[in-house]
Parts: C-alpha cells; sequence; structure tokens
C-alpha cells in the first residue's frame, strides 16, 4: 500500500501542509504581532515620513524658485529702477496674472529701497482695497525687507500676513495663514540690490495639498485591509513644539509638550536625531505609532519643520487577525482539495511530465516552435498550455528584444545630438541677449556688435548643421578629416563663442603656448574644446580664472584646461567618463563620454584632475593627441 505513489503524495501532502499549518498559526499569533509594529510599520512609517518631508522641501523650493525668477524678470527690473510711468501698471496686470495662475498664493508686492511699493497684487476677495494699503505701507522697518534689501532670501514662517488682515480671521481655516518669500532685486548690470519681491504663500499649499492628501490611497498590500485609515501627518516649527500642521486645525499655534496635546516625550525624541521613530504614545485615548523627519533646515534653504506620520495601534493588530482568519480558510481549502486529488493526479502525471520535459529540451536547443498536445483540463493540461503559451510569447518576445535593441540605439543617437546641438545654442543666446542689450543702450558700437553677432550665428547654425550631418551618417563608423592645423587660433576661436559668458560670470581667460602643426580633426577637437570650456564656465558661477596651455611634447602636443572652479572629488573623478552620469541639475550626461571617445578616435587621450597643488582649487582637463596623423 505504501509503496504506491499515490498514497506517498497524500502522506507527504498531509504532513507538508498541516504540521507547518500549525506551527505558523503559532507563529502569526505570537510572534507577527511584534514584527509587524516593530518592522513593518516602522518601516512603512519612516519610509512616508522621509517622503512627506521630501515634498514639503520640493514644494518650498519651487516657490521660492517661482519668486526668484520673478525677481529677475525684466518688466519687474524696470519698474524697480523706475523706468517709465506706464510699467507699474503693466506690472500690476502681470502680478495679478501669476496670482491667478500659481494657485498658491495671496500676495505678491515689488518694493523699491525707500520701503514703498511700486506695484502689488492679492488674490481672492476684497484685492482693490489690500492693493490699496499696500501701496500706502511703508516697509522699511520690516524685517524681512532688510533682510531681502542687504542681499540675503528670506522665509517667513507661518504667520497670519499683516497685509491681508483686510479679511475675515479664523485662527483655525488654514488658509488664513502663510509663509512668506522675499527675494532680492539686482541690478543685471551691477549687481546692486534695486528692489525687493515679496510673496506670501497660503498655506492650504501644506495642510491641504500635502498633509491632508497623505491618506489616499495608503493601504496594506497584500492583506486589503486599510492599515493607514487611522494615520495622520502633522508639521511642527523647527522647535519641535509648536503645531503648524495637523487635521485638527485648531491645534495651531498650540505647544505639543503642554495641554491638550502634551506629548513632552515627543519633543524630546525628536531633538535628539533628524530622523527616526516616536516613543509609543497615547492620543486621544488611542496608543499609537508615529516616525517623524525633520526637513531642510535655515541653513540649509528651509524653515527646519518637523514632518511627523501616526498610526494606530489598533489597525496594527487588526491586520493580524486579518491574515490569521486568511490562512485558516486557504489552508483548509487547500487541504480538501489536496486530499481529494492527490491520488488522481499522482496517475496521471508522469507521461505528460516526460511529454514536458521532451518539449523543454526542445525549446531550450532554440526551436520555439514547440508546441504539447493539451489532452487534459487539469493542472496537467493547464501546464501544458502555459506551455505552449510561453513559446509563443518567448517567440514574440525575441522579437520585441529586436526592436527594443534597435529603438535603444536610436534613442541613445537622439540624447547625443541634443546634447551636441546644447553648446552652440549657449553662445548664440547670450550673443543674441548682448546684442539687444547694445540696442537698448543704444550703444555707438552697435553696428559692429551687429556684425560681430551676426557672423557668430552663421558660424553656429554651420556647427549645428555639421551635428547633424555627423549624426546622420552616425550609423557607420565616424569618418574623421585630419588635416595640418593650427591649434591657437582654433582655441581663441572656442573662447570667442563663449566671451560674452566669460564676461557675464567675471571669469578671466588666458591662453598660452602655441601649436602651429598638429595633424587631427579641427571640427570634432573645437567640439570637445565647446564641452570641456563649457564645463569650466560652469564650475565657476561666481567667477575667477580659465587657463588654456597649449604645447609640443615630443611626438605629442598637449592642451591643458586649468579653472579655479570648486573642483572635482575622487568618487566624481571616477565616474566622470561614464555616459548619464552628471554632477548637475541639468544636461544629459553625455557631453564627456562624447569627448573621451572622440579623443580616443584621434589616437590620444582625455583626463581630468584636481588642479595642482600651487594653484589652489579647481580642476586639471589635460588632452594629448599625437601630433602626426595617427591613421
Amino acid at each position: 500500500m505504501f509503496r504506491r505513489l499515490s498514497t506517498k503524495w497524500l502522506l507527504a501532502v498531509l504532513a507538508s501542509v498541516v504540521v507547518p499549518f500549525v506551527g505558523f498559526a503559532w507563529y502569526v499569533d505570537v510572534k507577527l504581532a511584534d514584527r509587524l509594529s516593530n518592522d513593518i510599520v516602522r518601516y512603512y512609517l519612516l519610509r512616508f515620513a522621509a517622503d512627506m518631508g521630501d515634498r514639503i522641501d520640493d514644494e518650498l523650493d519651487e516657490r521660492r524658485l517661482d519668486v526668484e525668477l520673478l525677481a529677475s524678470d525684466p518688466l519687474v527690473l524696470a519698474s524697480a529702477r523706475g523706468e517709465g510711468p506706464a510699467l507699474p501698471s503693466m506690472l500690476e496686470t502681470s502680478l495679478a496674472r501669476i496670482l491667478d495662475l500659481s494657485h498658491g498664493f495671496d500676495l505678491l508686492v515689488v518694493v523699491q529701497p525707500d520701503g514703498r511699493s511700486v506695484a502689488a497684487g492679492v488674490s481672492g476677495e476684497g484685492r482693490e482695497e489690500l492693493i490699496k494699503e499696500l501701496y500706502a505701507a511703508d516697509f522699511r522697518d520690516a524685517t524681512w525687507f532688510q533682510e531681502a534689501l542687504a542681499g540675503r532670501p528670506v522665509l517667513v514662517d507661518q504667520h497670519i500676513s499683516p497685509y491681508l488682515l483686510g479679511r475675515d480671521l479664523d485662527l483655525a481655516d488654514p488658509t488664513r495663514y502663510g509663509v512668506g518669500i522675499a527675494q532680492t532685486i539686482r541690478d543685471p548690470e551691477m549687481g546692486e540690490p534695486i528692489g525687493v519681491v515679496y510673496a506670501v504663500l497660503n498655506w492650504r499649499v501644506f495642510q491641504v495639498d500635502l498633509l491632508d492628501d497623505y491618506r489616499k490611497g495608503r493601504t496594506f498590500e497584500g492583506i486589503g485591509s486599510e492599515i493607514y485609515s487611522s494615520s495622520y501627518s502633522w508639521l511642527w516649527k523647527s522647535d519641535a513644539n509648536t503645531i503648524i500642521g495637523h487635521p485638527r486645525t485648531e491645534l495651531y499655534g498650540r505647544l505639543v509638550e503642554e495641554p491638550p496635546v502634551s506629548l513632552p516625550q515627543l519633543v524630546q525624541a525628536a531633538k535628539t536625531s533628524e530622523w527616526g521613530m516616536f516613543p509609543e504614545y497615547e492620543f486621544n485615548e488611542q496608543l499609537k505609532q508615529a516616525a517623524y523627519k525633520h526637513c531642510k533646515s535655515e541653513a540649509a534653504g528651509g524653515l527646519g519643520w518637523i514632518v511627523g506620520i501616526g498610526i494606530d495601534n489598533t489597525d496594527i493588530y487588526a491586520t493580524v487577525t486579518e491574515l490569521n482568519r486568511a490562512l485558516v480558510k486557504a489552508t483548509l481549502f487547500a487541504l480538501l482539495v489536496v486530499v481529494s486529488w492527490t491520488m488522481f493526479i499522482a496517475r496521471r502525471t508522469t507521461r505528460p511530465l516526460l511529454n514536458l520535459r521532451e518539449h523543454t529540451r526542445q525549446v531550450a536547443a532554440g526551436n520555439l516552435d514547440a508546441r504539447i498536445e493539451v489532452q487534459s483540463t487539469d493542472e496537467l493540461g493547464e501546464l501544458a498550455q502555459d506551455f505552449n503559451i510561453m513559446t509563443l510569447e518567448l517567440a514574440a518576445n525575441r522579437e520585441r528584444l529586436v526592436q527594443a535593441e534597435k529603438e535603444s540605439a536610436w534613442r541613445e543617437m537622439a540624447r547625443q545630438v541634443a546634447h551636441e546641438i546644447k553648446n552652440p545654442l549657449t553662445p548664440i543666446s547670450l550673443s543674441a541677449s548682448l546684442l539687444r542689450r547694445a540696442r537698448d543702450e543704444s550703444s555707438p558700437e552697435f553696428d559692429a556688435i551687429f556684425d560681430r553677432t551676426i557672423d557668430l550665428i552663421q558660424r553656429q547654425v554651420e556647427n549645428l548643421r555639421q551635428i547633424v550631418q555627423d549624426f546622420y551618417a552616425f550609423a557607420g563608423a565616424r569618418q574623421l578629416e585630419p588635416r595640418s592645423t593650427d591649434l591657437r587660433p582654433l582655441v581663441q576661436e572656442v573662447l570667442e563663442l563663449n566671451a560674452a559668458w566669460a564676461q557675464e560670470l567675471g571669469v578671466q581667460v588666458a591662453v598660452l603656448g602655441n601649436v602651429q602643426e598638429a595633424h587631427l580633426d579641427p571640427t570634432e577637437l573645437r567640439r570637445v574644446l565647446i564641452n570641456l570650456i563649457s564645463n569650466s564656465l560652469e564650475a565657476m558661477p561666481s567667477g575667477g580664472h580659465l587657463k588654456i596651455h597649449l604645447a609640443e611634447q615630443g611626438d605629442q602636443i598637449l592642451i591643458e584646461i586649468l579653472d579655479s572652479g570648486s573642483g572635482l572629488t575622487e568618487e566624481v573623478r571616477e565616474r566622470l567618463f561614464e555616459p548619464y552620469f552628471t554632477t548637475r541639475s541639468h544636461g544629459t550626461g553625455l557631453g564627456l563620454a562624447i569627448c573621451k571617445r572622440v579623443i580616443d578616435e584621434m589616437g590620444g587621450d582625455l583626463s581630468l584632475q584636481p588642479a595642482p597643488a600651487d594653484s589652489g582649487s579647481g580642476t586639471l582637463a589635460q588632452i594629448r593627441l599625437p601630433k602626426g596623423n595617427p591613421l
């Protein structure tokens, strides 16, 4: 009896199902509750607290950027300088449009150095009266105005704006609160402060759009119960004690250490570290678990807020109970099915399995047309059907893989085209701006500047046309066109393309040495130099020195580009030439990879390293190329 396969299967299945289930049920009852509360919930709460902190920082940074961009708007600059009697009216119309489109700002005002507003905008009801009050106000004594006029961007923590007091005050209404953002208006030529842009960001951006939105769609995957149905998020000031964001808005301004909250242990925990779990606490007669995360500090451009995410313990244990119930039902059903069908399945298993093995070997040998004849509708029949479906999908996937590889290659080419085209556009844009400035200022050298700008733009358009032609032929090998080249004029040409940019940054440029005879492709080398010099200028936003040294070393030529920028870390240096790696917030990360490949194809070498010790901080780019024809 025990030699029968069906009997062995039945006993084995009973032993493998019943015994582990009893042990697992005990483990769930005794251990899993603590595991959920201490591991899973801890993980999710910490993750969501960090996510909420990042979202709040991102929102604040984005709004600050909006105000910063407004402060650099030409209309704002002109109005701050008092140019033209019609400009304030135009600016007021522009501010009103910005307020209507921003969905967050309540107030925008442009203030001159004497503390008087030149233009103002207010959203919502009663805007006309409030705007009149803003025009009549004197902002000289305002702390934000004094700091911003001194050249420092300012954030004013959550408050009820004194410039919007004409509206009804409800201390429990989030829309009555706001965050102030002040940005210096600088003269683009002299760099001196010529005014201040001040904005009030409505608190609903944080309370409604972020904190209240947190609970939407938060479910515990795999069980189905809404484990986060009781969870909520809140926000404290940098003192880790004052409530500024909470589902119960009547708690605004209350101290956590004092009634009705009375949770000093949470304050102490939040002060000990930047990110972590609160100790278990009781609030509203519910035991809770919670995590916290500090937002960016004031020194880092934030307000140092503390985000908290909490959940009721009852939700945690409700999940354990539901899991127990699901396990019992699933195991009993599986046990009944196994006992009923084990003998039947055992008798029909051997032959289909052998057939499956044979067809699997055919597929492994590359025959994706192999198909199994389905002779039953049970699990083995389904397995045969799944096998047939798998072979069909494998054949289809093989076709899709080939297509995906082709598309990937074209996408790569498209990214490289975009990156190559970007560099010529920068000098075109800067030169056009210089031309416009010369026209607006009625410069006596306008004609010369015009001719020089048109000539530069035409050369760059020709470069763009060459780039397009090169990538059009990219399907084959790169066709270099080496010829005898004088390097110094080539370098001077690249520097002339970036002269306006270097002048705007305050970068002093020097070219040392000379190489008159070098056999290389000047078009490709020009493209490399444009990329490297652009990188050097971007590394010196506050000005500095850029030195280019040309020399001959035996049968090689050496081009050195030395800047006085911030330099490179060892970790960044190791990855500089990897495609798509970049340390900037913009760009595709292909520039240096393309430069490296071009220099390699010309038989040379490209390296980037820290500047020599006697040169201070910065980066030294070295290009070594054979002096003669390497091809």
